[in-house]
């Protein structure tokens, strides 16, 4: 039982580790495909939209907004998980950072060389795992988001003068911030902690099924049968059985020596009854 308990909580942290790790993995793998979204907007979509911005101005041409749109996609699929552009100040009010957000992107400012920030917390469907990246200022940025003027009037027209702007270069305005759902990770890990600890309770109870009937065949049973001989023989009964003579090697020895005794108390009371 000892061994069950040590054997099911390693168990249980190896699968708890596992579980961590596959949903940081999950969380990783998106936090790429939105990047990979930004980049393609950035690199092809924008140059095609330039031209519009003179007349209006296309969200598309944002890759953070392009982003966002894409992993909506996502989540019509996968609704328990979540991702933002978190912003300190962004130009779209649905990409301003929440408190907990916002902590993030603050310890990214103090830590300017930290590219990766995993940590946890409660949600409404129970404990999340989140990976969050700091979203720097790029040359381009500038374009949209240095002064109100300097912005496409389209921009301003669209978002007002208020919000967006006073970016500086390479500063930190934000982070991407993908949140995943611990539950489904920790329900598989529970499952297969289940089956493993069911699969050797049933093991264990097995070999403690084999090596008692093999302890009774080899060591209860002759032992048994030694004490009912050698209690006859005490009572001076001479025509009592044999001792055993199968089993382990010290009972052989021991039935051995009770045989030699029984000759030995035979040849005595021949003598005294001489």
């Amino acid at each position: 039982m000892l061994a069950a308990l040590v054997a099911g909580y390693l168990c249980w942290r190896i699968l708890e580790t596992n579980a961590r790790h596959d949903v940081l993995a999950e969380a990783g793998l998106m936090l790429d495909s939105a990047t990979a979204a930004r980049a393609y907007t950035a690199k092809e979509i924008m140059p095609l939209l330039e031209p519009r911005l003179q007349s209006e101005f296309p969200p598309q041409i944002i890759p953070f907004y392009a982003a966002t749109q894409n992993f909506l996609h996502v989540r019509e699929q996968h609704p328990q998980y979540t991702y933002k552009e978190a912003t300190l100040n962004p130009t779209n009010p649905r990409d301003r950072a929440a408190d907990w957000e916002g902590d993030i992107i603050q310890r990214f400012r103090n830590d300017a060389h930290a590219t990766e920030m995993i940590g946890e917390r409660d949600t409404p469907m129970g404990k999340g795992l989140y990976v969050a990246r700091p979203i720097r200022v790029e040359a381009e940025c500038l374009t949209c988001h240095s002064t109100p003027s300097a912005a496409p009037r389209t921009l301003v027209a669209r978002y007002g003068a208020d919000n967006g702007f006073g970016w500086q270069p390479n500063e930190i305005i934000g982070a991407q911030v993908v949140s995943v759902p611990f539950a489904n990770a920790t329900a598989n890990a529970n499952r297969a902690f289940r089956a493993f600890m069911m699969s050797l309770i049933a093991v264990g109870v097995a070999m403690f099924l084999v090596v008692n009937a093999v302890l009774y065949y080899w060591v209860v049973r002759p032992v048994r049968r030694i004490a009912v001989v050698a209690d006859q023989l005490s009572l001076g009964d001479m025509s009592a059985g044999d001792f055993p003579q199968h089993g382990v090697r010290e009972l052989l020895s021991l039935s051995h020596s009770f045989e030699r005794m029984r000759k030995s108390l035979e040849k005595a009371l021949r003598l005294l009854e001489r």
